[in-house]
């Protein structure tokens, strides 16, 4: 890792694993409001719903950009950019007075929010690999989990005091004070490289991302649990609140849950990076997610659960997301030091709409039953087992660390 005390820096670590949480924040924060905006704008509840869908389609959409000027500029210039566009966004979806002006606002915040998220990574790649790259994944990963642990009963709490628009407004708040912790900790890490057209450094990083297979193994296994994991972020206020009945303060200390879930993930990821290798890791992870939509996949054919067992299954579930992620991540962006930047767009954004896809998919099959509530993430936790059961298939030569290259040097 780089010996430049500089990127040994909490203040470094900590921001960087603020700007990857940004989005999780954001929609997390809000999904509270989720019900109480549908009254307020006289929508439906799946139409408001769409809120964590097209805030996850804004983020796939700008990551590429994002990636690309990145590597071409260097990471700071696109990451102001983003976080004023994210600011733009969020202070348009907290005036915002119908739901088609809402929605709008938070596509526009996606596209801002994609800069931090993908260059977050980057950066991480810029000054580090292999197992350096995986502990700092880890940690990033740890302070990403913090947030939702307290993000939806603070949200919870801000729209029983003060109604649905304040969520929003916090959200606002919050990006505000992430552009002065990138003005005080982040310093450039990557050296411009505008040798060529725009259009031919895209097609020619795209063509080398791809003739990595263990790249594009880490990619499969990164874009699908989002897909799983996003459907129930968008259901599950209707889920706890409409289908088990239970309040909007009880949502909010359930879905604390999740955080918790990936937190203590991350902790673990953190204590067994030292001492197992990153794809010993990624199976221990996909084993539990097996273990997890199977029994989510029963319960959609009973269509009926204890809450208990259907809540422990899905915490399992977002356990195994800082087992898994976090390295694949670090399999997938490792052959590839000089173009972190776009690798790391192509990631998120196939990620993203997955996930929004997830999202998006989850409300509009919502009729009010637990199967269509558990059904997507259950399947995309089982399609995330059998792609690493063809690993042999999918990476014939098997997962390497490359030489320690960094885009920094």
């Amino acid at each position: 890792m780089n010996t430049n005390p500089y990127f040994l820096k909490p203040s470094f670590v900590i921001t960087l694993g603020l700007l990857t949480g940004m989005a999780a924040l954001t929609v997390d924060i809000s999904v509270p409001a989720v019900p109480a905006m549908a009254d307020a704008l006289a929508t439906s509840l799946s139409r408001s719903q769409q809120i964590v869908g097209v805030f996850m389609a804004g983020i796939a959409c700008g990551q590429i950009p994002a990636g690309l000027i990145s590597d071409r500029i260097g990471r700071l210039p696109v990451l102001y950019a983003g976080m004023l566009l994210f600011l733009a966004g969020a202070i348009a979806a907290a005036v915002g007075n119908n739901i088609d002006l809402l929605l709008a606002a938070r596509f526009v915040q996606g596209i801002g929010a994609a800069a931090p998220i993908v260059l977050s990574r980057a950066i991480i790649r810029d000054v580090a690999s292999g197992k350096d790259a995986a502990r700092l994944m880890s940690l990033m990963t740890m302070i990403f989990a913090a947030a939702p642990v307290i993000a939806p009963s603070i949200g919870a709490l801000l729209v029983l005091q003060w109604g649905w628009r304040a969520p929003f407004i916090v959200i606002a708040v919050m990006g505000t004070l992430l552009l002065f912790a990138i003005r005080g900790n982040i310093h450039e890490t990557h050296a411009a490289n505008e040798s060529r057209h725009p259009l031919r450094q895209l097609k020619a990083s795209f063509a080398e991302f791809f003739a990595h297979r263990q790249s594009v193994f880490g990619l499969l296994l990164i874009v699908l649990p989002p897909a799983g994991f996003m459907s129930m972020i968008a259901l599950a206020a209707s889920l706890v609140v409409a289908i088990y009945g239970y309040s909007i303060t009880q949502f909010g200390f359930a879905f604390a849950g999740f955080g918790v879930s990936i937190l203590v993930g991350a902790a673990v990821n953190r204590i067994l990076v030292a001492r197992f290798a990153t794809l010993r890791l990624i199976g221990i992870g996909v084993a539990l997610m097996g273990i997890s939509s199977a029994q989510l996949l029963v319960i959609a054919a009973l269509d009926h659960a204890p809450f208990a067992w259907l809540w422990s299954c899905i915490c399992l579930f977002m356990f195994t997301i800082a087992l898994t992620m976090p390295n694949a991540t670090v399999i997938a962006l490792d052959p590839l030091p000089k173009i972190a930047g776009v690798a790391s767009s192509i990631i998120g954004t196939l990620q993203n709409i997955c996930g929004a896809a997830g999202a998006v998919i989850g409300a509009l099959i919502y009729d009010g039953s637990i199967r269509n509530s558990v059904i997507i993430i259950g399947v995309a936790g089982t399609l995330t087992v059998l792609v690493f059961l063809l690993r042999p298939l999918l990476v014939p030569d098997g997962v390497v660390h490359h030489p320690d290259e960094l885009a920094r040097d």
